[in-house]
């Protein structure tokens, strides 16, 4: 009996060392490749990987899609479901609509109601709207995208409109007229409702659209692959999900480098032929795509002023639903919901800013603010962290008035050239890494890169975002904390796909709920973007920046009234 234990000892001891040998057989074919690959750089797809691997594997694996997978308290299901209806689109008839049948800006018009009435500043100014299809006959259904404002060129001012969808064809827009004079009214279709019904799909269905990549190096070996907040498929995957916030992120795993290689993240490209010819007719720009809509009688009226008061003296109450917040005179913001100090002299900011920290958490909006300051305060310098150019992190130090400015990205999803993977922060974290205090300034924005996925993927990321606020104004109550709002821009065929205004005015629309009622302040980039005389642009052009900046500055230094 004791020959058998011997022999079964043997035979487990062989076995250990074929085991070890084995795996370093392929520890060594890792590590000391041809050296036809070791200088290779390889851009890794999901086709790639499936072809490489057919071979090897037939483990099946469910689509990593982050979103789906959420463990929702009842009180945040109940919130998201809440979102998910306020910001509900109204469809057209079930069936395809035809293109001669969508709506048609060049037939449809706008009438003031009472062009020829006694009109007074701080009155309210009523048009409807009656949409057209391409025939020239009336639409029986609502659910187009449109943006109104009213304006006075020479004076150069100008405010929003609020629109109302009546669900048969006609809107209502609801001006407040904010200055005397002249004022005319403007009023464009920025989407179709059909076309509209082709952005809701490709937001469920193709978060894809817009794709990323990372890079993997070990030694002078590197790999690229494939990167997004889901990845269908049957392939293995690195989690690089957050583990403080949760928030999800996945790259197709590299052939023969390890997940813990990633050196860099960047944006991969979008996606083409996302679209049937028959929706394309949908996206023309000089077509249907933000196009102005005519009026069939007057486009102004005379506004007179109020009597014994001045309009920038209306009551102000801190209300991120307030329409409009704010308007345009003189080509100066004059915000509705605060009193705002026009910081015109470099000084005037020094002043306001010496002692303290601001951190500028967000996008490439927010780091217009970043280099607004630092271009226009001659004794705030910039110091070279040798980040890549547009992409940060950045900061800018005034030592003599003891001024520190830093900007950094938000976390993925984030389309921008290459991010070192060490220097993918998210805004939570980062705000829970904060000690705050009467001299720290916060400012965040984050919209314009989740346009490409399901809105609960937004929600998320402003949850926790949320979270780490409070926690802050909690430990640190003085503690100044301001979101800057998205903005409209500029829109072609292909832009839209990706970053059509309805994809931000719906994701605005979910972050000013979700922070109503927080001890935050607002800058309403929208309106100041929208109000304003010029062009459309995702980076709005400086005096418009300039007006935002006037607003941040007077949260930090407010008017002593």
């Amino acid at each position: 009996m004791w020959r058998d234990s011997f022999r079964l000892q043997i035979f487990c001891l062989l076995m250990a060392v074929l085991a070890i040998v084995v795996l370093v057989h392929n520890f060594f074919q890792l590590e000391h490749l041809d050296d036809d690959t070791v200088s290779g750089s390889n851009w890794m797809t999901e086709n790639d990987v499936q072809h490489s691997l057919s071979q090897t594997t037939k483990t099946t694996r469910k689509p990593y899609c982050g979103y789906k997978q959420q463990t929702l308290s009842r009180r945040e299901q109940v919130e998201q479901e809440s979102l998910l209806a306020a910001i509900q689109w109204p469809k057209p008839p079930d069936g395809k609509i035809a293109f001669v049948q969508s709506t048609d800006p060049a037939h449809s018009d706008f009438v003031i109601v009472k062009p020829s009435g006694f009109f007074k500043v701080g009155d309210q100014l009523e048009v409807l709207v009656h949409m057209k299809d391409f025939q020239g006959k009336p639409k029986q259904y609502g659910g187009d995208y449109l943006q109104a404002r009213i304006h006075s060129p020479l004076l150069q001012a100008g405010a929003t409109g609020r629109i109302v969808d009546c669900h048969n064809g006609l809107y209502k827009v609801f001006f407040t007229l904010l200055w005397p004079g002249e004022v005319k009214v403007s009023v464009s279709l920025v989407h179709p409702s059909e076309a509209i019904q082709v952005l809701l799909r490709l937001r469920e269905e193709r978060p894809d659209r817009v794709y990323f990549k990372s890079s993997f190096k070990s030694g002078r070996y590197s790999e690229t692959t494939e990167c997004n907040v889901c990845l269908p498929g049957d392939l293995p995957v690195c989690n690089f999900t957050d583990l403080y916030t949760g928030e999800p992120w996945f790259c197709y795993k590299p052939r023969k480098l390890s997940c813990a290689s990633r050196i860099s993240h960047a944006k991969g490209g979008y996606q083409k032929g996302l679209l049937t010819q028959e929706e394309s007719l949908f996206f023309q720009s000089d077509v249907n795509i933000k196009r102005p809509i005519l009026s069939s009688g007057p486009d102004s009226v005379i506004v007179k002023p109020k009597a014994f008061t001045d309009s920038s003296s209306m009551d102000r109450a801190e209300d991120p639903t307030v329409s409009p917040s704010g308007y345009y005179y003189e080509d100066q913001w004059r915000s509705r919901t605060h009193w705002i100090h026009h910081f015109n002299k470099s000084d005037d900011i020094t002043k306001c800013l010496q002692g303290k920290v601001i951190h500028l958490f967000g996008d490439s909006t927010i780091r217009q603010w970043f280099e607004y300051l630092t271009a226009f305060v001659p004794d705030l310098v910039e110091f070279n962290l040798g980040s890549p150019k547009n992409v940060g992190p950045f900061m800018s130090v005034d030592l003599k008035h003891n001024i520190l400015l830093k900007f950094r990205c938000h976390g993925p999803p984030i389309r921008f050239s290459t991010v070192f993977s060490s220097e993918l922060r998210y805004i939570a974290n980062e705000l829970n890494g904060i000690v705050g205090g009467r001299n720290t300034v916060i400012a965040i924005t984050i919209w314009s890169h989740f346009s490409t996925f399901p809105v609960e993927v937004y929600i998320r990321r402003l949850r926790n975002i949320r979270r780490s606020v409070i926690q802050l104004l909690d430990r640190s109550p003085k503690t100044l904390i301001i979101i800057r709002t998205a903005n409209v821009q500029e829109l072609g065929p292909e832009v839209s796909l990706f970053n059509s205004d309805w994809y931000s005015f719906q994701l605005d629309s979910v972050m000013r709920k979700m922070f109503s009622g927080i001890a935050v302040h607002f800058v309403d980039a929208w309106e100041m973007s929208l109000a304003h005389y010029l062009p459309h642009n995702l980076h709005p052009k400086e005096v418009i920046v300039k007006n935002q900046i006037d607003a941040f500055l007077s949260y930090v230094c407010p008017l002593q009234t």
